[in-house]
């Protein structure tokens, strides 16, 4: 392995290992989120453009790395920016780092993987890239396996880069609907289970916004 691959990866592990070992992730949980609700608005109506700006690059990088979180900061999408602009800007910064995480995939575990598992990959890779784009989107869909590792498993086949990217942006936009929606009503949360919940009012979807964006 080449020595910028391994420098990469050593900074890759190093961030993982000191997000546990800080034990960062209690700032991107369910009750750290409702606690600060109040003070990340009042931040937010005060400074939109740096929130959205610092908010975008924490997104991407939590998706980039692979660390868990993706999903309470779409939540926070929601409390922060309301319905439509919470949507877009995760959508955008969740398929951003998911691009990341595939490339960091291809160019740091692909060639590993082909030597070690030649028959199982040309077996795996040539079924995939038949019908990649419709096998990304059904993954998306349907979330069977997680974010994260849908991204780290499909860095591994010769999927292109742009249909990759295009496919996760439109796969994910239902879930990202669903969720950003429910954080809108993050005051009905007490539970994850309540986020299906909160989506839907009477078999309709309730949207808001943030006073600031009017």
């Amino acid at each position: 392995m080449k020595l910028t691959k391994i420098l990469v990866l050593v900074l890759i592990a190093a961030t993982i290992v000191a997000y546990f070992a800080l034990d960062l992730g209690q700032y991107l949980s369910l009750p750290y989120l409702k606690d600060k609700q109040h003070a990340f608005q009042a931040y937010c109506a005060e400074n939109p453009v740096k929130a959205i700006g610092a908010y975008f690059l924490l997104y991407v990088l939590l998706a980039a790395l692979s660390i868990p979180g993706p999903t309470i900061a779409t939540l926070a999408g929601g409390v922060l920016f309301g319905m439509w602009l919470g949507t877009a800007i995760v959508l955008f910064a969740a398929s951003i780092g998911a691009t990341m995480a595939f490339l960091v995939s291809r160019h740091l575990l692909q060639d590993w993987v082909r030597n070690r598992f030649r028959t199982q990959f040309d077996v795996v890779n040539e079924r995939f890239s038949r019908d990649c784009v419709l096998y990304l989107l059904t993954l998306r869909l349907v979330p069977v396996f997680p974010f994260f590792i849908v991204n780290l498993l499909v860095g591994l086949t010769t999927m292109r880069i742009w249909p990759f990217y295009w496919a996760s942006l439109l796969g994910m936009l239902p879930g990202t609907v669903v969720r950003v929606n429910a954080g809108t009503q993050l005051g009905q949360i007490a539970e994850w289970h309540d986020v299906m919940r909160c989506t839907v009012n009477n078999g309709h979807c309730r949207f808001k916004r943030p006073a600031w964006f009017c």
